[in-house]
This record gives structure tokens, C-alpha cells and sequence, in this order.
């Protein structure tokens, strides 16, 4: 059996990819590979608080992924949790829909990537998305993605965003609409109160309520991609792919196309052929096409999370009380997807300057009302409250690169965190604002003690706190830089330089990285991905056809 296209990754970018696709050609006949499981009976991913038992471990919906021991961070390997599955990391993230500052799109248009400017790229933010308030100039409400207010706030969370009015922000209900900048209530990718992942709105309910695929996709789930094939004239032709135990090498007729993500994408095409000569030639892989780019301009947020213990159970917690009320709440959400199990418990937060001279907010906020330590990872017994810190812009530069030739293994991650200065200064002026917050009557009035940070603490103290503490918070980015100069990995379309009939369609294009969480962008690449796909359609089928399908074990 033959495929027209062959979609690697069935994440953000690989399931709008599909869905889209499918519906611009529906005489296509499209693969959709995905090393993960279905999701869309999984209760845990379903549930948004299910978020708090699917970022802290390594399932099988998460990779848990380890980086190498960070100067910056004390020496620490950092933990990089990414979705594994359909949906990828929209089925374990906190659903929060932000895009980014209409800024950061224009500074894309101007490092070459032509057509990608603001103005250029909303239609197709607003065609992706179903936003529960409705249609006007900033928002769609006809898309596939669900966009809605959370069902439940807690009192935390109002309390928060009370504190950070009192401390000098402005109120912003519209991190999306006409200005980025203010502290506020996050919308969520929700329908019902429930997880809408990119492969719930895509693929799964496609075809309406009856939980569809589209009939001209084929999901091979449980499915690893192990190289990209070519012939001799460097053309894509095919994807090797390692299930059930055996080799199954699928042709493709049209194009192929890399969903990985930031890190599966660049690991793929380095095992393919198509990377820095001398990665290539350290693991044996037979050398395609020389690209000195894969693999690197990795960038993330860096986040540094300040806790606070308090007496009130209002916020999640561990202790009699809070499970209790866990308990009272349960069936609520199970009749009407309502209560504190709609929570995505990030529920507030807000995008801040530390100069006011600046063009757009350098800091973002992730207001959680809960302790979340360490991604979950260390439990305290109790009740708390967190907020996160991350600098939006960071200046530090890392790669991602093969630790083996074999694609089932993890790639080597080094996001070089806190290797720039700027990174590490512009942090301690957002812990010191998160702490100015904090102090503000609306939360101070709660009491509670910090953890990590000691009284009166000086920079210099801060700055050891940050390095023992400070993490990601999942949004690498820039792997196969998109570009219009001739060492790019990927064009403004995004082709892969250097040969043809092979794209990459996911966050790892971002030549910079976007000021905000990185779900709604990634979907938005994938909704103009699909436009060039199809425009490309009727070139590509002038040509001869691919090579035939093959199997062996």
C-alpha cells in the first residue's frame, strides 16, 4: 500500500497537520506515524487535573526526557517532559492558549522568513481556533481547536491576580486580543470542561461527535520512525518504521513530513542523513546532505518557580482536607465537567516588563494554585501556592544531538540554560516582581513562608537559589530553524534544504522563540503547512510515481 504523504509525529503540529490536510485533500491517502499510544480514552489526559500525575513521571504518555548537566543550573541534568502519544505534549500540557507577541512574528519576517509576519500568520491562528466567546478581529470561532474561560478559579488564583494589580499591573482578560501585556485568567484549550487536545479537535472528533477519523488518514500508532529513505536523487521516498517488532518501510508518493518536535525532528534527520557531517560520521549514519544547522539553536524558557506554604486548604494539596475535597468535588466533574477537576491548576498569570521602555513584555507568569516543586516531582505534605517566572526571550543558545544511531533512543539534549548572562539577570528582576506580588495585601493577607529563598535574600543568594531550582517550563523551540539564507535547515515554506519532497512541521522551525506558551503556534505552523501542501499537490503528482511499498521482519 502506498501513502501520498507521510506525517512523522502525531503531536501538536503532526495532528493539525493531518486533520487539515485530510480536509484540503480529500483524495490524498495520508500516514500518520506516532510512536505513542491513542489517547482519547485516557481518563488522566482527559481530566486537566490529571496534569499533576503526567508531567512529574516517565510514562507512557510522557518521555520524560533528561538533559546533560547544566553548567547554569549547578551541574543539574534538567527534566524535559514531552508528550508521547496522539496529541504529544497538548495531552499533558496545561492547555493554556496564548500565541505570543504580535512582535515576535515580524522579527520572524525580518530574519528572512518571508510571509510569516503578523498580519500574515492571524488568519490562521483564527481559522485553528473555537473560541467559546466568539468571532472577532483577534479570535475564530469555527476552528477545531476549543478555546475557552476556565469552568472553576480558585480563590488563590483571584487572590493572585488581585496581588498583582495591587503591586502595579494592569488587569488584562485578553492575553490574545489587543494588547499582550497584564496579569489575568489564562483560556485553556477545554471543551466541556475537558482536555481538548490537538488530536481530540483534529482527528478523534473530525468527523463530529461520533470520535472519527478521517477516512483518507491512516494512524499507525505504537510506531517508531526510524530514517527518512531517499533516491539517488536525494528525494524523500519513503520512512522506515520499527512496529511490532519489524521493520516496515512505507513509501510516499507526495511528500514526507517531520512532526517530531524539537527534539524528534532534528534527531530523525540526523539518523536520516541530513545533519552536521562530523555527528554523522561519529555514529556511522551514511551522509545525505550535509545541514552544520540541525540540531542546533535550540532555545527554552527558563523558569524559576517561588513557593509558598500556606495554612488555607483552598489551594491543592496534600492532607485529610484537601483529598477530601477532592473527593466531594469528583462526581461533579464526571456529571458536568465542572469543579476543581476542570482545573488546569496554572489557572492565572501575565506577561510583565522589567523596563518599561521595552517594546513587549520580557517576563511571563504562571500563577499555580498549588506547590508544584521540581515539576511535582518533590511532594510536600500540605498546601501552597506557586509562581512561576520565565524570561521570555532568552539569550542562551543549546543543541539537541544523537547519543545513538538508532532513532528508538533518547537524543542528547543540552539547552545550555543560563550560558547567556542576560538570562540569569533578567530571572532575578522577575523574582524580585513575583516577590513584590506576593508581598501585596491580597495574598500577604494569607501569610505563608517561602521555600528555598532565605529573608532579605541578596542577589547573589538569588542568583544560587535560581541555579540550584530553575528548569524549563516545555517550550523548546528552533532546532530546524526556519530561514530565508542558505544555512537554514527549513525554507518559508518548509522544505528541508538540500533535498525534496520532505518538510518539517512543528515548533522546531520557530527561529525564534515566541513570547508565550508554544501549543497555540505550533498549531498555527501546521494550518499553514497544510496550505502549502496542498498548493504543492498538483506539482507533485506531475512527477513519477515513488517507490513501492516494502516489508520485511
Amino acid at each position: 500500500m502506498h501513502y501520498d504523504y507521510i506525517i512523522v509525529g502525531g503531536g501538536s503540529g503532526g495532528a493539525a497537520l493531518a486533520g487539515r490536510l485530510a480536509q484540503r485533500c480529500p483524495d490524498a491517502t495520508i500516514a500518520l506515524i506516532e510512536r505513542g499510544a491513542h489517547t482519547q480514552r485516557n481518563w488522566l489526559v482527559n481530566t486537566p487535573l490529571g496534569i499533576a500525575a503526567l508531567v512529574p513521571f516517565k510514562l507512557k504518555t510522557n518521555y520524560g526526557y533528561r538533559t546533560t548537566p547544566q553548567p547554569g543550573l549547578a551541574g543539574r541534568s534538567g527534566y524535559q517532559p514531552r508528550g508521547r502519544g496522539l496529541g504529544g505534549s497538548s495531552a499533558i500540557n496545561a492547555m493554556i492558549y496564548t500565541r505570543g507577541h504580535p512582535l515576535d512574528y515580524d522579527e520572524w519576517a525580518r530574519l528572512g522568513c518571508a510571509g510569516w509576519g503578523w498580519t500574515d500568520v492571524l488568519p490562521y491562528f483564527r481559522r485553528a481556533e473555537r473560541n467559546e466567546r466568539g468571532e472577532d478581529e483577534w479570535h475564530g470561532a469555527n476552528g477545531p481547536l476549543s478555546v475557552a474561560d476556565l469552568r472553576f478559579r480558585n480563590a488563590f488564583s483571584t487572590r493572585f491576580v488581585a496581588a498583582a494589580v495591587e503591586a502595579g499591573y494592569r488587569q488584562n482578560d485578553d492575553f490574545n486580543g489587543a494588547e499582550q501585556e497584564g496579569v489575568g485568567f489564562y483560556q485553556v484549550t477545554q471543551r466541556g470542561g475537558r482536555r481538548c487536545s490537538v488530536a481530540r479537535a483534529y482527528l478523534y472528533e473530525a468527523a463530529g461527535a461520533q470520535a472519527r477519523m478521517p477516512a483518507n488518514i491512516d494512524v499507525l500508532v505504537d510506531a517508531c520512525a526510524m530514517r527518512v529513505l531517499f533516491d539517488g536523487a536525494r528525494r524523500a521516498t519513503g520512512v522506515e518504521t520499527m512496529r511490532g517488532g519489524r521493520i516496515v518501510t512505507l513509501s510516499a508518493r507526495a511528500e514526507v513530513i517531520l512532526a517530531a518536535g524539537a527534539f524528534g525532528s532534528p534527531q530523525l534527520l540526523m539518523c536520516s542523513g541530513i545533519g552536521p557531517q562530523e555527528t554523522l560520521r561519529a555514529f556511522g549514519v551514511p551522509l545525505v546532505h550535509e545541514a552544520a544547522e540541525v540540531g542546533r539553536n535550540l532555545i527554552d524558557h527558563i523558569d524559576f518557580t517561588l513557593n509558598v506554604r500556606v495554612a488555607s486548604t483552598d489551594p491543592v494539596g496534600y492532607s485529610l482536607r484537601g483529598f477530601a475535597k477532592m473527593a466531594a468535588q469528583l462526581p461533579a466533574y464526571l456529571r458536568r465537567g465542572e469543579g476543581m477537576w476542570s482545573s488546569n491548576v496554572a489557572e492565572a498569570g501575565g506577561f510583565i516588563k522589567t523596563d518599561p521602555s521595552l517594546d513587549r513584555p520580557d517576563l511571563q507568569l504562571h500563577f499555580c494554585a498549588a506547590l508544584v516543586d521540581d515539576h511535582s516531582r518533590r511532594l510536600h505534605w500540605g498546601h501552597g501556592y506557586s509562581v512561576h517566572v520565565c524570561v521570555l526571550r532568552p539569550k542562551s543558545r543549546g543543541t539537541v544531538s544523537l547519543a545513538s544511531a538508532d532513532a528508538r533512543a533518547a537524543p542528547r539534549i543540552d539547552p545550555r540554560f543560563l550560558s547567556d548572562p542576560y538570562d540569569a539577570d533578567t530571572l532575578v528582576a522577575g523574582v524580585r516582581i513575583a516577590q513584590r506580588i506576593v508581598a501585596s495585601p491580597s495574598l500577604a493577607e494569607k501569610g505563608g513562608r517561602t521555600l528555598y529563598i532565605p529573608p532579605h535574600a541578596t542577589d547573589a543568594q538569588l542568583r544560587e537559589v535560581i541555579a540550584r531550582h530553575a528548569d524549563t517550563i516545555y517550550h523548546p523551540v528552533g532546532t530546524c530553524r526556519m530561514g530565508g539564507d542558505a544555512c537554514a535547515v527549513v525554507d518559508p515554506e518548509l522544505r528541508v534544504r538540500g533535498v525534496s519532497r520532505l518538510r518539517v512541521v512543528d515548533a522546531s522551525v520557530m527561529p525564534t522563540l515566541i513570547g508565550g506558551n508554544t501549543n497555540a503556534p505550533t498549531v498555527m505552523i501546521a494550518e499553514r503547512a497544510a496550505d502549502f501542501i496542498a498548493s504543492a499537490r498538483g506539482a507533485i503528482q506531475a512527477e513519477p510515481g515513488a517507490a513501492a511499498l516494502s516489508e520485511r521482519v
